[in-house]
């Protein structure tokens, strides 16, 4: 999530393993980003995307679980009908 426009990021400090800084400090430079914290701060919002999908996911797996086995033949009915109004592709 983007910082509101009146966010101040705070300042922490961390111990990390030398590989760990390695590895963060290659991934800048192959990224060229200005610093380890904007690639920490990617690392971070990607994990937390990653997490929102499993999530949806999850909750799309529960929805279709639950649904009955006559529910189940009616969306498949409407599925098989959306099909056909859609143009074949060549």
């Amino acid at each position: 999530m983007p910082l509101s426009s009146g966010a101040r990021k705070a300042r922490k400090t961390f111990s990390l393993s030398p590989e760990s800084v390695s590895y963060l400090e290659s991934l800048r430079k192959a990224k060229k980003a200005k610093s380890i914290s904007s690639i920490l701060e990617d690392l971070i919002r990607q994990r937390r995307e990653l997490e929102a999908m499993k999530r949806f996911s999850a909750s799309v797996t529960d929805y279709y679980d639950s649904l009955s086995d006559e529910e189940v033949v009616d969306n498949n009915a409407w599925g098989q009908f959306a099909e056909t109004q859609f143009p074949t592709e060549s």
